[in-house]
């Protein structure tokens, strides 16, 4: 169920529902979950309604071998400043997360578009959020396992321009290359860490943006 939650009363905030977590490995065995917010997840949960975001709270649940979505949401949009930026491809999100890229996506990603391309953004295209994997090559655990990154693949623009990482980042016209190195440097003063295809190989595609980590922004 989807709800647009401004702000009011956190008992409504309280009734979320389940999601099945994206991964492409077979899931752990999951336990009980919990269904209480903790005190900071609510007032979390109360800021990103009052940010207007379309998103219901989830419960709590661990998956073992260090995979976990505790204190996430699930959301379908955020809102620009005067209109509704669709979401796609989301799983569970940590709420600071959701809170984090609400504001990077209608101050940073929105208002870049307008500015530079002359045309708002009308939904942001991503390729995930929450999967129980380790970061690639490496035994430790991705930022992905505890559902504290997202990965930004793209923009579909009110004019109808579909503008991705993948095909326009070193895109001929110096605006589209403005635009993604605009909200390149908005997410870094946001994020703990934002990586790209300047990074290495595997980010070809994609922003990754991460809550942990101390502004690495490659």
């Amino acid at each position: 169920m989807r709800i647009v939650l401004p702000a009011m009363s956190l008992a409504l905030l309280l009734g979320g529902c389940g999601a099945v977590p994206q991964s492409d490995q077979p899931a752990p065995r999951k336990s009980a979950a919990v269904l209480t917010p903790r005190p900071d997840t609510r007032a979390c949960l109360a800021e990103l309604g009052a940010s207007k975001a379309a998103f219901s709270p989830l419960p709590d649940k661990y998956y073992g071998a260090g995979c976990s979505t505790l204190g996430t949401v699930q959301i379908s949009s955020v809102k620009s400043d005067d209109a509704k930026l669709a979401l796609t491809n989301l799983g569970p999100v940590t709420c600071p997360l959701a809170e984090t890229f609400a504001a990077w996506a209608r101050f940073g990603a929105d208002r870049a578009a307008q500015q530079i391309l002359g045309s708002p953004i009308v939904k942001i295209e991503t390729m995930g959020s929450y999967s129980c994997r380790n970061v690639a090559g490496t035994p430790r655990r991705s930022a992905h396992a505890t559902a504290s990154a997202i990965d930004v693949s793209g923009f579909i623009l009110a004019d109808g321009r579909r503008i991705t990482v993948s095909g326009n980042w070193n895109d001929p016209s110096p605006k589209v290359r403005q635009f993604f190195a605009t909200i390149q440097a908005s997410a870094c003063k946001r994020f703990g860490t934002v990586l790209g295809p300047a990074y290495n190989a595997a980010h070809y595609d994609h922003l990754h943006l991460e809550m942990s980590g101390s502004a690495f922004c490659k």
